[in-house]
């Protein structure tokens, strides 16, 4: 869309003043710089049109300005609906464009991040598996902060803890079991013989702040660490 905006800009009469309105001035960056990237193609072609931009007069000039969609700035929701009425002819086939160009990276990012995912040894044997509200297991993902951070991105102590968790990596009897077997491993309840992560979640007395017995649920997950916050903590007497 900005090569687009910007070839029909150059191309019209008496313009003189170039602005680009964009949620992504990250992606505007990638214009001018000179090394080599996936984009390069692009950058290549929005530059020439400058070139002949500026060469008609050395008072035309272009601006960049970051406007995030969530502002709700009234300018950018105008800005957006015309761009939506626009239907340009795409210049190169769709294939090499460069929306196109990040879908791609973007797939190929997550494809590879799946296949790691699926394996033991690259998410870690101990990893707890935790289904979505769908009773579905959660895959990885980018959009909105993927699965797992848009639950619990917001605190940086209930990340934290739900990590420990998650991986088995928390100062809990198991873990102590694992790596220091010398330590105490009972669970302070008295009820059982080792602190392990399912007797935390499931059957501990201890962390009896939330009743729900879909723990294996990431929703629900969540609310049990909200509701018991010295569960997986770093404290000793929880």
């Amino acid at each position: 869309m900005i090569r687009c905006g910007i070839n029909q800009a150059c191309n019209k009469e008496n313009v003189s003043k170039i602005i680009i309105v964009t949620d992504s001035i990250h992606t505007a960056r990638k214009i001018f710089n000179s090394k080599s990237h996936p984009y390069q193609i692009h950058t290549t072609a929005i530059l020439s049109e400058l070139c002949c931009f500026f060469a008609i007069s050395q008072e035309n000039s272009i601006k960049f300005w970051e406007c995030p969609s969530c502002l709700n700035w009234r300018l950018h929701k105008a800005i957006d609906k015309d761009s939506k009425l626009f239907n340009p002819s795409p210049i190169y086939p769709c294939k090499i464009s460069w929306d196109y160009c990040k879908k791609i990276n973007s797939n190929n990012i997550i494809k590879q991040w799946k296949m790691t995912f699926q394996a033991s040894d690259g998410k870690g044997r101990h990893f707890l598996e935790l289904v979505d509200n769908d009773l579905k297991d959660i895959k990885p993902s980018y959009t909105k902060g993927g699965p797992w951070l848009q639950l619990f991105g917001h605190s940086n102590m209930l990340c934290a803890r739900a990590m420990r968790a998650i991986t088995n990596h928390a100062l809990i009897g198991e873990y102590q079991l694992r790596f220091f077997p010398n330590e105490e491993f009972k669970c302070p309840c008295g009820n059982y013989p080792i602190e392990s992560r399912r007797h935390i979640l499931h059957d501990c007395m201890r962390f009896n702040g939330y009743w729900n017995p879909r723990r294996d649920s990431l929703s629900h997950f969540i609310m049990f660490l909200i509701a018991n916050p010295n569960a997986f903590a770093f404290i000793d007497n929880y």
